[in-house]
């Protein structure tokens, strides 16, 4: 299990050095006002301690990423941990923490408003619009989720999926339009300690039986043949770095009350995120005697839910079943229903629309739910499929506009730049790639890929280097 626990030790060490680095790059400012206090309004603006942020901010990026992700990313063999420690440290917990920090220097605005900040009104208004599709599908992909597992096992006797959708729809549309306090700050901090007692179970006990890992190898070890370079890095996002955390971390900023708490709440939650998804990527490695068994286990065994559910009962016991209900139902509702609180925001802040009467909640909320019900319709592989690439999208593009702030600040731009470009690279390799985009072979992908990836940081070189001339 060395792989697994140096993982681990890059995870830790990666908070407290190249945290305290980011942190230090940024220049976190206790003396600048944040808009928690400054616009506080008993709704989106709600001053809270940084300890429940952190934990609300875990739950609010984890959702089933750090989980399920981590299981189907295990079939790769241990280079799934490379890039989850890597992953989290160098481009995750920067891309979190900037998306955050940004958001609090700028009124606790949507991270579309910021993109458009950094990379102008063209950027803004495509962010607009990508980042609230994004989030409709992330919302309706953990309705339907949770919905589907709870009535296949007939939670409260009941059997219907149409009915758990209607409860889970009732649950979304009050948690979107009431303040951020009445229900996701009472009831998130309590679901993210059970999330992290469960990975800190399943984690001690893997380590207890003194499982064995599989040899490190630099190739894939997929049973289906699928390679390393571009699907990993899309199949495991939630757990090293997704696009969907920017969109959540402006309700968090919108709470902080001191930019020094910023390392703690978004560079911290990445990194207990990367944390959970090693121990579940571990887990999901060893328990079932090797990745033949784990494909098989997925195949005939109900999925990653079944995985996560076979793990949790069998090393924990009745305390694991309980906490596997929680990570395979809680979890996603409590991604699902800030995903639709910040595509309202989202959508607020665009047209400058005040949130503060419930009437004018209700007007941006209505129609999102309209549409998310409509996409309830659509096959759950389908939307998820192209949520995939979506998110490790809007990742590069977060990072990018980060790069850009760097910049405007005559600040070394390389600590996002360098993750942008490679982000950059999975992203337009994946497209053309993947079944759902080009289906090119990888002779191809691959160099195109490179070229797109080498072209936008020239590009941005370019221009940093112009804007240095003009102000020479």
């Amino acid at each position: 299990m060395i792989q697994f626990i140096i993982g681990i030790i890059i995870l830790i060490v990666g908070y407290f050095v190249y945290g305290k680095v980011v942190d230090n790059h940024f220049g976190a400012d206790d003396s600048i006002e944040t808009p928690a206090t400054r616009l506080e309004d008993g709704i989106d603006f709600v001053p809270m301690s940084w300890p429940r942020i952190f934990l609300i901010q875990l739950l609010n990026i984890a959702g089933l990423g750090p989980i399920f992700g981590a299981v189907q990313g295990a079939l790769f063999g241990p280079m799934a941990f490379v890039w989850i420690a890597l992953g989290s440290v160098l481009a995750g917990a920067v891309h979190d923490y900037y998306s955050g920090m940004l958001s609090i220097r700028h009124d606790g605005q949507s991270i579309s408003e910021i993109v458009g900040i950094y990379l102008g009104e063209g950027a803004r208004k495509i962010m607009r619009v990508f980042s609230v599709i994004l989030l409709i599908l992330v919302g309706t992909v953990f309705m339907t989720g949770p919905a589907n597992l709870m009535a296949n096992i007939k939670l409260f006797g009941l059997g219907s999926v149409d009915i758990w959708l209607a409860i889970v729809f009732i649950y979304y549309f009050l948690a979107t339009i009431l303040p951020v306090d009445k229900i996701i700050g009472k009831i998130y901090p309590l679901f993210g300690l059970a999330l992290l007692t469960m990975a800190f179970g399943i984690g001690t006990m893997i380590l207890i039986k003194g499982y064995e890992l599989p040899a490190f190898t630099v190739s894939s070890l997929h049973p289906a043949g699928l390679p390393i370079w571009a699907i990993l890095f899309t199949t495991i996002a939630c757990g090293a770095i997704s696009g969907f955390h920017a969109t959540q971390s402006p309700m968090m900023a919108r709470c902080t009350t001191k930019e020094s708490y910023g390392r703690r709440i978004f560079y911290g939650s990445m990194i207990a995120e990367g944390v959970i998804a090693m121990i579940w990527a571990a887990a999901a490695m060893v328990f079932f005697d090797g990745i033949p068994g784990l494909q098989d286990a997925l195949a005939n065994g109900g999925g990653p839910g079944g995985v996560v559910n076979t793990i949790s009962t069998s090393l924990l016991g009745p305390i694991g079943g309980v906490l596997a209900m929680l990570g395979v139902i809680a979890c996603p509702i409590t991604s699902g229903d800030t995903a639709f609180r910040s595509a309202r925001l989202t959508i607020a802040d665009s047209i400058k629309y005040e949130q503060g009467p419930v009437k004018k909640r209700l007007i941006l909320a209505l129609p999102l739910f309209v549409i998310a019900f409509g996409l309830t319709r659509i096959d759950f592989n389908i939307i998820w499929r192209y949520f995939a690439w979506s998110n490790q999208t809007l990742a590069m593009i977060v990072l990018w506009a980060s790069s850009a702030y760097l910049v405007k600040n005559n600040k070394s731009h390389w600590m996002t730049s360098i993750p942008a470009t490679f982000m950059t690279a999975v992203s337009a390799t994946y497209l053309l790639q993947a079944p759902e985009g080009f289906k090119l072979p990888t002779t191809i992908a691959y160099p195109v890929g490179a070229i797109i990836a080498v072209g936008a940081i020239t590009l941005f070189l370019m221009k940093v280097k112009r804007n240095k001339t003009v102000k020479a």
